[in-house]
């Protein structure tokens, strides 16, 4: 049976009550919604080509909650939300669109899941890109609320939508959106999960930050005592309800998910909790669940007698009870019924009807087009200094914080007094204030994925990880929230972000401090990977990943910040100007082989970026102008014109990289050249990286012994020389 609150935790709702007509329209909708789950059923041979859940028993609760939001909100839904989408103005026909994967889809144009929407429509609350909802979705949200308060906190509210552009004559356009006009007031954010999902690692990481910084959400969760076949009982000690209570300043509601009303009036009291900026609300509502948990998972697998229980609680008949006790007639709702009955029927023969996706299109919005496409400013301005790297990462962020007001930089001790473990944010937190660049926790998934909710909202968030060992508990938000939301929103969400990430070895770092995982990154599709090697480039790349609208991360070498370590004095270099960038994609020549040696067929081209540019410079000095040097500057996109012409003029190529080099990137590389470049080469081509070791050792002599070095290269370019 469903659980019992526990009378002292329930609230007194009885001040919000609904109008005569939003009450007809809730009673529609939930009414619409029942006809879909039935039609889905009756004809589950075509439905069920592709998974999808419904909303049956949870309907009152997500009508409820469509009701409290307007034109200036947001919503994260989760993948049972079909009759919350519909509660703020998606018709059936749009739901079936995607149920099909049909051209039309509106969320996604046929490449996601049913109840996986997207969708920017003027008079809708924005619902920005997220994965299957699983509990990931509440780092994106939670970044949206995190975003807002910080376009508040600087007065930049223009950049977020509009309400405004919705009313006519400050007065609500009706038919838009919802079930009632949400008042012209401040924007919230409804992040909607299910309990199970409340168990996820990453939902604390969020509940955590909400708390912290008092954010405008609501976090709605629909208890329904099920994840898929495990029950409340097997997964977790307590409910979503009770576990909020160990996050100070997080307020919470319990209330009947199953009762229309009680729904109603207390997700308007949350909302209004929101709206008067009091902080962030969690919601626990116990709702049946009354279909099955996916239509590729049915109920009768594994519900047993638990399914007559809950049709006790199911919404519908008591909702309908309700009415009629709020004279409403037996008539008038069976008007209704038929009403919806046909709408249903109708736009599915509609939504059968409609185009698939044309087939040329798999390709389209892997990238949202880049804004830098051309180097420009100044490289190296008459009389300025040399710069460190180091130095040229803070000039540039500094740069960018002067110059774009919705910009901000936070990530673990960047803000504060210490400004990064390695200075590289220096004194920016005293010049911009703690909204702007500040200091979070150990939250490397927060750290990431709020960057996905930050963009959907206007802001644009440069963020930190310490070092690239600590990025693994980021990749679930990388790869599920950022780096599939333009292709899966159909171009409608790319996400701006900018992750630095220090990277490599310099010397006793040790097992946690030295890693390199580039390789790791770049077999994830939608995201940039940029590499520079030099203070110049440094401030050229990063003002380009900045102003970038898709997820770029930064890998900054260590070993190369203060260009200590012998034979990296080359990375220090002349400081451009502000407002110097250079487009990624772009690789560069770092050294190039002499005329005379060339013409002669004596020449070779180590393809390499980061710290191997100067192994390699050091190491062609015994091959006096027989080396060229290409520095990739940027990984993905690869500058792949840039890598055929330089094997193509040489003939012989090293591909050089810093990890470990089996099943790399860097063999990746050499591969493909060898597969294009084969009637031009004169060698095979050449890789050399780190030995194939799961760690960089602690003491130096071992690290020495794993890691490439000028003498190692050198080795290399004498047999490939002499090939």
């Amino acid at each position: 049976m469903l659980p019992q609150a526990t009378p002292t935790l329930e609230t007194d709702f009885t001040h919000a009550q609904p109008s005569r007509a939003t009450l007809r329209q809730a009673y529609l909708l939930m009414r619409t919604a029942d006809e879909m789950a039935r039609l889905y059923e009756e004809n589950k041979a075509v439905t069920a080509k592709y998974v999808h859940a419904t909303a049956r028993g949870h309907e009152a609760i997500q009508l409820a909650a469509a009701s409290i939001l307007g034109p200036q909100d947001y919503a994260a839904p989760y993948y049972r939300d079909d009759a919350l989408l519909l509660g703020m103005g998606l018709s059936p026909y749009e739901l079936m669109l995607q149920l099909l994967a049909k051209r039309d889809d509106p969320f996604s144009g046929g490449r996601t899941y049913y109840s996986h929407p997207s969708l920017r429509r003027a008079g809708v609350p924005t619902i920005p890109h997220q994965s299957s909802a699983t509990g990931m979705q509440a780092i994106p949200a939670t970044g949206m609320a995190h975003g807002i308060k910080y376009l508040e906190s600087q007065g930049l509210n223009a950049l977020m939508p509009d309400p405004r552009d919705f009313y006519e004559n400050n007065q609500p356009i009706p038919g838009l959106y919802g079930l009632q006009a949400s008042e012209l007031a401040a924007p919230l954010v409804l992040c909607s999960i299910g309990d199970g999902a409340m168990t996820e690692g990453e939902v604390s990481e969020a509940l955590q930050m909400a708390a912290l910084h008092q954010l405008p959400i609501i976090y709605l969760v629909q208890d329904n005592e099920w994840g898929i076949s495990a029950t409340g009982r097997e997964m977790r000690s307590m409910n979503a309800y009770e576990f909020a209570a160990g996050f100070k300043g997080l307020h919470r509601l319990q209330f009947d998910g199953a009762d229309f009303l009680a729904s109603y009036a207390g997700m308007r009291e949350a909302a209004d909790y929101v709206r008067q900026r009091q902080g962030p609300v969690l919601v626990h509502a116990r709702c049946p669940l009354l279909g099955h948990h996916t239509s590729g998972v049915r109920r009768e697998w594994y519900r047993g007698d638990n399914l007559a229980h809950h049709t006790t609680q199911d919404p519908l008949p008591r909702f309908h009870q309700q009415l009629l006790e709020l004279d409403f007639t037996e008539q008038e709702l069976q008007a209704l019924g038929e009403e919806a009955r046909a709408t249903v029927q109708a736009d599915y023969q509609r939504a059968l009807a409609a185009p698939n996706p044309d087939p040329a299109t798999f390709a389209d919005h892997e990238f949202a087009p880049p804004v830098v496409t051309q180097e420009a400013g100044e490289r190296s301005p008459a009389g300025a200094d040399k710069a460190l790297m180091v130095d040229a990462a803070l000039h540039a962020v500094d740069d960018i914080l002067r110059e774009f007001p919705e910009a901000l930089f936070y990530g673990q001790d960047v803000g504060g007094e210490l400004g990064g473990v390695f200075r590289e944010a220096a004194l920016l937190a005293k010049k911009y204030g703690d909204a702007r660049v500040f200091n979070t926790p150990i939250q490397e998934a927060y750290i990431v994925g709020s960057t996905a909710g930050m963009s959907a909202v206007g802001a644009k968030a440069i963020v930190e990880i310490q070092f690239a060992d600590y990025i693994w508990p980021a990749l679930n938000q990388l790869v599920e929230e950022l780096s599939k939301s333009c292709y899966l929103s159909n171009g409608q969400f790319p996400v701006q972000s900018l992750i630095r990430v220090p990277i490599g070895a310099y010397g006793g770092g040790g097992p946690y401090h030295s890693g390199s995982v580039e390789s790791t990154l770049l077999t994830i599709r939608g995201i940039k990977v940029v590499y520079p090697s030099n203070a110049a480039d440094m401030k050229g790349l990063m003002r380009a990943a900045f102003l970038d609208p898709n997820p770029v991360v930064m890998l900054e070498h260590k070993g190369l910040y203060w260009s200590k370590v012998p034979g990296t004095e080359d990375a220090k270099t002349v400081e451009p100007s502000a407002g110097y960038v250079i487009p990624l994609g772009k690789a560069a020549i770092a050294q190039e082989a002499s005329p005379e040696k060339l013409a002669s067929g004596e020449t070779c081209v180590v393809v390499t970026y980061g710290m191997g540019v100067h192994w390699a410079k050091t190491a062609s000095r015994q091959f006096a102008g027989q080396v060229e040097i290409l520095d990739l500057r940027t990984l993905n996109p690869l500058d792949w014109e840039a890598v055929q012409a330089a094997v193509q003029r040489h003939g012989k190529a090293l591909v050089l990289t810093e990890e470990p080099l089996l099943n790399s990137f860097a063999e990746s590389l050499a591969g493909r050249i060898q597969r294009h470049c084969f009637r031009q080469l004169d060698a095979p081509v050449f890789t050399l990286g780190a030995a194939n070791l799961p760690a960089i050792a602690l003491n130096v002599e071992l690290e020495k012994q794993m890691l490439p070095n000028p003498d190692k290269v050198a080795a290399a370019l004498r047999e490939l020389l002499a090939y």
